[in-house]
């Protein structure tokens, strides 16, 4: 989203032997804590990453390997655990701004760069970032690219605002390396206002070889489209996540299969309630209730804790959210800021956000 845009997955060693049914009972009992929690409880600890950029984008490879990305075309990686992030910038990517990244290992990724024409890019790397090939440039000012997901290591998909009245796709069958704006109309007509928010890389989001989710604010109502082609038709559904202001609506979603999903928004702004500000879905998006018990604000990136039906965790700049209902109930472990999290298939967490922030889940 414009608004957001300008002014706008876990951890080998920390859960060697823990099961993700342990995990989750640790957490569930969990105090709200300051970042460092207590010894032997699950809690973000925070990593040096040696910067103060914001890093909206995240992707957790594995218990060791993880890559960010963010503000001044900066893109990190560790594969320690995060004890040392290497800087592995694109070259010339200063003015750019990193909002999303998925990587597959230590060595490949895909960076995606927003703003309007030609300031959304997406880069690729084959060797973890020591070098980079640019393998889209927008080249239409009325586009202004927001998110990015990949259904495997072929197929991904990279969303833009309205353009003519529609969400636009583009679409690679090649890992990334080359990209095409799908036809768009399979697309429903947008609402007058309506966008993503380019605030965690998670406004764009697939489970599965074809089925992927695209979230949206700003307009009357706040939406969630569904695509199970890759992209090419859609079906949207309104969600009980208050809009009706550029600066609302549904900010992220998580799937943990095709038909399980979390929304996670509210008001980005921190002089502002953000009441109602997640929902869940039984049947794949085509419909949405309400939580039961919210977070208590605003949530700008939410993930499923891996082989865990029932469990999972929001973030957003006051806090971090557990539930362990599949998304009817939510309650506050953490009080740190972030604005992203991510979780790899063996446990590992990790989340970032403001001020070069990093943290991964420990106990």
């Amino acid at each position: 989203m414009r608004g957001l845009g300008k002014t706008r997955r876990t951890s080998r060693t920390v859960t060697v032997g823990l099961g993700a049914a342990v995990l989750v009972a640790a957490l569930a009992v969990a105090v709200p804590a300051h970042a460092h929690g207590t010894a032997g409880t699950p809690h973000w600890a925070l990593k040096d990453s040696g910067t103060d950029v914001r890093f909206r984008g995240l992707s957790a490879v594995g218990g060791n390997t993880a890559w960010v990305a963010g503000s001044k075309g900066t893109v990190l990686r560790t594969t320690d655990g995060g004890a040392r992030w290497r800087n592995v910038s694109p070259p010339g990517a200063a003015g750019l701004e990193f909002r999303d990244i998925e990587a597959f290992d230590a060595r490949r990724a895909v960076v995606l760069a927003i703003g309007e024409g030609e300031a959304s890019r997406v880069y690729r790397t084959e060797d973890g970032g020591a070098t980079w090939t640019e393998s889209f440039r927008n080249t239409d000012a009325k586009a202004f690219y927001d998110c990015l997901t990949f259904l495997d290591r072929r197929h991904g998909l990279a969303m833009s605002d309205p353009v003519d009245g529609r969400f636009r796709i583009l679409s690679t069958s090649d890992g990334g390396r080359t990209w095409k704006v799908l036809p768009g109309d399979g697309m429903p007509a947008a609402q007058d206002g309506e966008a993503g928010f380019a605030a965690s890389g998670q406004c764009l989001v697939g489970s599965g070889p074809r089925d992927v989710w695209l979230a949206t604010g700003g307009a009357a109502r706040a939406r969630v489209l569904h695509s199970a082609d890759r992209g090419r038709t859609w079906t949207a559904t309104d969600t009980p996540v208050p809009a009706g202001d550029p600066a609302r609506g549904v900010f992220a979603l998580a799937f943990r299969d095709r038909v399980h999903g979390l929304a996670v928004g509210g008001d980005y702004r921190a002089d502002q309630a953000s009441p109602s500000a997640a929902a869940v879905t039984p049947d794949g998006g085509r419909t949405w209730t309400a939580a039961d018990r919210p977070p208590p604000a605003y949530r700008s990136g939410v993930t499923w804790l891996p082989h865990s039906r029932t469990a999972a965790l929001a973030v957003g700049p006051t806090g971090t959210d557990l539930t362990t209902d599949g998304g009817r109930t939510w309650r506050t472990v953490d009080t740190g800021s972030y604005d992203t999290v991510d979780c790899a298939p063996d446990l590992g967490c990790w989340a970032s956000g403001e001020k070069g922030r990093i943290a991964r889940l420990e106990r």
